[in-house]
C-alpha cells in the first residue's frame, strides 16, 4: 500500500471538496442575483401588463352636487408569489418588483408584502420584507437611508410616496413595527447585520398623500368584523427551518448528473489529452453545477 498515493488521495479530495464549497458560496452571494433577475423580469412585465389592463371602477353619489362620481375600486387579492406593486428607492438605487408573500420562495424572486398588512398607499401600517446578501440583495442599502428620504410605491391603485421617519434596529421577536395603525406607514423590514438573522432592521415611512381606498372588511354572522387572518411576524420573513422539501429529489438527480460529468471528463482526458477534454466537459459541467446550486439553496434556510 502506498501511503503517500493515498495522502495525495485525501489532499485532492480536501481541495476539491474545498473549491465546491466556495463556488457555492460564490453561488449564494452573486449566482442568486441572476435567479432573482429572471423572476424581476417576469414579474415587471406581468405587473406592467396588469397596469395598461382597463381599470374596474365604481359609482358613487356625490353629497354635495348630486352627480354620480367614479371612484376607483380597491385591487383584487393576489396570489402568493405574484407582483402586487414596483417599489423605488433613488437613495439607494432600488427599483423592485414586490411579491406578495414573505416566504422562501417568495422572497428569492424579490422583496415581499406581508399578507397580512395593508398594501402600500392604502390606509394603516403596509409592510414590505427584502434580502440584504442574496437573492438581489434589493435592501443591501437599506441602512443608509436617512429622514426625509422619498420611497415610491406604484401598485394597480395607482403612485404613492413616502418619506423616510426613522430607522431602528429590533429582534425578530418584536412583532410590534407590524401592528396595525392610525397612520398610514411603509415599514421596510430586513436582516441585520448583513449576512446575519440575529435582528431586523427596520425603516418606518409614512404616506405625503391622502391614501387608496382599502378592501371592506367581511362580517361574520354575529355583525362583528372578521378577525385578521395571521398576523404578521418578523420571523415571516426568515425561510423555513426545513427549506422546500421538494427540491430534495432534483437536488440529488443533478448532484449525480454534475459527478458523472466530471468523470468523464476526467476519463476522457486520460485518452484525449486535459486541454481538449477540459475544454469540451468544464463548461458542461459549470452548467450542471449551477442547476445543482439552485435546487440545493431551495433545501437551505435563506439567508436576508
Amino acid at each position: 500500500m502506498d501511503v503517500r498515493r493515498i495522502v495525495a488521495g485525501i489532499g485532492r479530495t480536501c481541495i476539491a471538496a474545498g473549491v465546491l464549497i466556495l463556488a457555492f458560496v460564490a453561488y449564494q452571494l452573486w449566482g442568486t442575483g441572476l435567479a432573482e433577475s429572471r423572476s424581476q423580469d417576469r414579474l415587471r412585465s406581468d405587473f406592467l401588463d396588469v397596469l395598461e389592463a382597463p381599470t374596474t371602477t365604481s359609482t358613487t353619489s356625490s353629497t354635495v352636487a348630486g352627480d354620480p362620481t367614479t371612484t376607483l375600486s380597491p385591487a383584487p387579492p393576489t396570489p402568493t408569489g405574484e407582483a402586487v406593486a414596483i417599489i423605488r428607492i433613488p437613495k439607494i438605487g432600488v427599483e423592485k418588483a414586490v411579491v406578495e408573500g414573505v416566504g422562501v420562495s417568495a422572497l428569492k424572486q424579490g422583496p415581499g408584502h406581508y399578507p397580512s398588512t395593508p398594501l402600500p398607499g392604502q390606509p394603516g401600517n403596509a409592510a414590505v420584507a427584502g434580502h440584504r446578501t442574496t437573492y438581489g440583495a434589493p435592501f443591501f442599502r437599506l441602512d443608509e437611508l436617512q429622514p426625509g428620504d422619498l420611497i415610491q410605491v406604484t401598485t394597480r391603485q395607482g403612485e404613492f410616496t413616502y418619506k423616510m421617519r426613522e430607522q431602528k434596529v429590533v429582534k425578530p421577536t418584536q412583532n410590534e413595527v407590524l401592528d396595525p395603525s392610525d397612520e398610514n406607514l411603509l415599514t421596510l423590514t430586513t436582516c441585520n447585520p448583513r449576512f446575519s438573522a440575529a435582528q431586523r432592521m427596520v425603516v418606518v415611512a409614512e404616506l405625503t398623500e391622502n391614501p387608496a381606498p382599502a378592501p371592506a372588511r367581511t362580517l361574520i354572522p354575529d355583525g362583528g368584523p372578521t378577525p385578521p387572518a395571521n398576523a404578521p411576524s418578523l420571523a415571516d420573513d426568515e425561510a423555513s427551518v426545513s427549506g422546500e422539501n421538494t427540491a430534495k429529489l432534483p437536488a440529488i438527480l443533478w448532484g449525480l448528473l454534475a459527478a458523472f460529468v466530471w468523470l468523464v471528463t476526467w476519463l476522457l482526458s486520460k485518452r484525449w489529452g486535459r486541454l481538449t477534454a477540459y475544454a469540451m466537459g468544464v463548461p458542461v459541467f459549470v452548467v450542471v453545477l449551477f442547476v445543482f446550486f439552485e435546487n440545493f439553496a431551495r433545501l437551505l434556510p435563506a439567508n436576508v
